[in-house]
């Protein structure tokens, strides 16, 4: 045997052995025997559930040491591109990446009349997460806000009329929780007014409405992939479409706004390196370095990737595994409803919850945050509807009513949700006892703080 392949069985053997090393670390330091005890026990309302492969995934990659997107972020492109039936995905750096650049996709001048401008309107919800209206205000565009429905936590369908002006050109929203928003009623309007539809399904992944996938309805859907979601790679995101030209809009936009495709370190797969006229620049212009957008870098690395390509294998079982507990605190908690307006999930549609959310009825005699400390108190962490009105927080104060936002209504439920509503985990992560602990605790706060006889 020659230097060079004595050499090559050597390094596979001894990165063999690394990895057998991180499997033996991974049952060593994190699996978890430890007892619940109910009320000591910290029951958080997400977290990561990984076991070996998603380490050794990690360590072979940073052996592999290519750091920025690679072979591993090509197999997770591909396998959810598969898992939901999509053709094009783009793995990015984070959800909020990924909806900034879903959105930034529709400013391109390519869509030429169906463009979004400054100046015009997109429709959406206050009742959310900061950046799934984030990109639009910070494009200069309009917002224009929506009450919601106080079971689903969607959009009320009812108002859509009331939102659309000569200027609207998309509608932008979250499937709130998991549950999706009811896209026949969304995709009939947008289609009505030629309007664009980007679902923002980074709380939703792997919901499913009339029998296909949320996320993969609309033009553009959105995937997070930060711990607390349904699989994680720590930071990440993605986009999705069959759109081939919202497919090249943000590839360019993700990739730095380059016209080029040709992958990183890799030349001249485009054939039109040295040889074409782009703009007033010289014929013949590196077209590596020829930007026909004003785009971003905004890729995950091959070692989130790699993660992620562990998880995704997950995925189909930690779907279930939400779905379970959501029903195990949803029966436990049936006998609640004079207490509570309990979710509902949109009519056609199959959830993959992201967490139970409990609104208080009007009338009761206790408020949101008495519940929510007791419940903190016997260590169940709770969560708000995120913004609760995110037109009412500091970051819109230097912003104008009518001028730079809308709003359609009283935005009524919006502010129910803001001040009476909180949520608990799903996550899979989640037992039998950890429910039951939760459900035993609203009863008994309700029981023995309020007298109230059950």
């Amino acid at each position: 045997m020659d230097n060079k392949a004595e050499k090559k069985n050597k390094k596979k053997a001894l990165k063999q052995e690394i990895l057998e090393k991180v499997g033996e670390y991974y049952r060593l330091v994190y699996r978890d025997d430890e007892e619940f005890i109910p009320g000591k026990s910290r029951l958080n309302y997400a977290g990561r559930v990984f076991d070996e492969k998603e380490i050794i995934n990690l360590t072979d990659s940073s052996l592999e040491f290519w750091l920025t997107y690679g072979r591993y972020s090509k197999e997770f492109e591909k396998k959810l591109s598969d898992f939901l039936g999509v053709k094009y995905t783009f793995l990015v750096n984070s959800g909020s990446s990924a909806n900034l650049l879903a959105f930034m996709a529709l400013t391109s001048p390519l869509l030429e009349d169906r463009q979004v401008k400054r100046g015009d309107e997109v429709i959406t919800v206050a009742a959310g997460f900061p950046t799934t209206v984030a990109p639009i205000i910070q494009y200069g565009a309009i917002p224009v806000f929506v009450d919601v429905n106080l079971q689903t936590f969607n959009i009320d369908i009812n108002q859509l009329e009331k939102s659309v002006s000569s200027k609207t050109k998309a509608v932008m929203l979250a499937h709130t929780l998991g549950n999706p928003f009811d896209i026949s009623a969304l995709k009939t309007f947008c289609q009505k007014y030629n309007l664009w539809l980007i679902e923002d399904n980074c709380d939703a992944l792997g919901s499913k409405y009339d029998g296909k996938y949320t996320g993969t309805l609309g033009d553009i859907g959105t995937s997070s992939f930060y711990p607390p979601h349904h699989m994680t790679m720590g930071e990440g995101g993605a986009t999705y479409t069959d759109n081939k030209l919202l497919k090249k809009i943000m590839l360019s936009m993700r990739d730095w706004g380059r016209d080029c495709w040709c992958e990183s370190g890799i030349d001249n797969t485009c054939g039109c390196r040295f040889n074409k006229q782009y703009g007033t620049l010289p014929f013949g212009y590196d077209h590596k370095y020829v930007y026909s957008h004003f785009g971003y870098n905004l890729k995950a690395t091959d070692m989130q990737a790699a993660i992620g390509c562990a998880q995704l294998e997950k995925l189909p079982e930690f779907i279930q595994k939400r779905k379970n507990n959501f029903q195990l605190l949803y029966n436990g908690l049936e006998d609640m409803k004079d207490f509570f307006l309990l979710p509902k999930a949109t009519s056609k549609s199959d959830p993959s919850w992201f967490g139970f959310w409990l609104t208080l009825k009007d009338g009761v005699s206790f408020k949101r945050n008495e519940i929510v400390k007791y419940l903190e108190d016997n260590n169940i962490q709770t969560r708000n509807l995120f913004a609760g009105n995110i037109t009412r927080h500091p970051c819109f104060s230097q912003l104008e009513l009518c001028k730079d936002y809308r709003v359609i209504g009283e935005l009524k439920n919006t502010d129910k949700i803001m001040n009476d509503s909180f949520w608990v985990g799903v996550y899979p992560g989640m037992t039998s006892e950890k429910n039951n602990f939760i459900v035993k605790s609203i009863i008994d706060f309700i029981s023995k703080y309020r007298k109230v006889d059950i």
